[in-house]
């Protein structure tokens, strides 16, 4: 399995259900381990490790989530007021780094989906305003062909439980990819940009949950912000009246950088 931007093509795996089913059988006869793999007495990050992540409590910027060395009286960093999003606000649990990578990789990667309640409630913290204005909780989908390889979207993994501790209505195919993007690693800005272009859409039969509707679009990590604002257009051109995004980290800058 390849640790970077990749899908496995090995032999049959169990499904991320009967994953998790197997972990709590083993968390009944042997003592539970912290997501990072120290000995805890309760689920979650050991204390060593819990210190190492950067999470993002504020100031930030309200527009693409960045955080400021201090609160500058302005709501929006210097590159959302030169450039704004397509989506109106953002906000990041933590910052993507190297001590947030690997739990944000096991997610995606590693059928690690007990990470997804966590990765929820570090959103939940970091994110309140945006879920207290949601209207409707919608993950950044995953194409078909992709999904049936992987056998879960790590977005929905996150999202399903987002909503359902905020109580939103949770719209798990009010947006679909319909085209099967190449991977967005290595690639600049423009090249993420146009490399999801045109590639979501919210199908016909969907319209009447979006319209009017104030989304919160959820992802795991945000790195150029290209993927989306493909998703928010989608959204808006459905008729939604606003999209905000919340992911369980970002890069230090709004830059093409591997994840």
């Amino acid at each position: 399995m390849r640790a970077e931007h990749g899908d496995s093509f090995s032999r049959w795996k169990p499904g991320p259900r009967l994953v998790g089913l197997g972990r709590g059988l083993l968390d009944l006869i042997l003592p539970p381990r912290a997501f990072d793999g120290e000995p805890a007495l309760t689920p979650g990050l050991s204390a060593g490790a819990w210190s190492r992540i950067v999470f993002l409590d504020g100031p930030v910027c309200d527009g693409c989530g960045a955080p400021f060395p201090f609160d500058q009286g302005e709501p929006l960093c210097a590159l959302c007021l030169a450039r704004p999003r397509v989506f109106a606000r953002a906000r990041a649990a933590c910052l993507y780094d190297e001590h947030s990578r690997d739990l944000v990789l096991k997610l995606k990667h590693a059928d690690r989906t007990d990470l997804s309640g966590l990765f929820a409630r570090w959103i939940s913290r970091a994110a309140p305003d945006l879920l207290e204005d949601a209207q409707a909780v919608v993950p950044v989908p995953m194409h078909p062909a992709r999904l049936l390889r992987r056998r879960y979207n790590q977005a929905a993994e996150i999202a399903r439980p987002l909503a359902r501790a905020a109580g939103r209505p949770y719209l798990a195919d009010a947006l679909v990819r319909k085209r099967d993007t190449a991977s967005q690693g290595g690639r600049s800005a423009d090249g993420r940009r146009r490399n999801v272009a045109a590639a979501f859409v919210v199908p016909d039969r969907r319209r009447a949950r979006i319209e009017g509707k104030r989304v919160l679009l959820v992802d795991d990590v945000l790195t150029t912000g290209a993927t989306a604002e493909g998703c928010a257009r989608a959204l808006l051109a459905a008729g939604a009246s606003a999209v905000d995004l919340t992911v369980v980290a970002r890069v230090t800058e709004m830059r093409s950088r591997p994840i």
